[in-house]
């Protein structure tokens, strides 16, 4: 299997996106800020799944990756209720993204909990 069809993959993908799409509207004294933050930090769980899968065959480095991807999603989070508290994003917006963040984390630490289903071999 590719990484590519990995449902946490594909979901952190979209999110990273739609999160890209939102962040065009965010004041320019944010460039460097919120919006550069919350684009590296969601942008970055769906590379840390690509590169978990790929070391799946060292069960310590996947869940690590997979343990940095799970990370990343949170701090994803923090900067989404920076956005509202700031009110860059609507309530209803915040809301779906917000949910999408949720999802993506039960299922990164599904791999987590269930590295064997991802192709992950038992250490000996």
């Amino acid at each position: 299997m590719d990484f590519k069809k990995l449902i946490a993959y594909k979901k952190s993908f979209d999110l990273g996106m739609a999160i890209y799409d939102f962040s065009k509207s965010f004041p320019k004294e944010e460039t460097y800020a919120l919006t550069d933050q919350i684009r590296r930090s969601s942008r970055s769980v769906s590379a840390n799944i690509a590169e978990s899968y790929r070391k799946r065959r060292y069960p310590r480095h996947f869940i690590s990756k997979l343990t940095d991807a799970d990370g990343e999603n949170s701090e994803t989070s923090v900067w989404l209720d920076y956005a509202l508290a700031c009110e860059y994003l609507k309530r209803e917006d915040f809301e779906k993204l917000e949910k999408e963040v949720i999802e993506i984390g039960k299922l990164i630490n599904y791999m987590i909990n269930n590295p064997d289903k991802f192709g992950v071999k038992p250490e000996e």
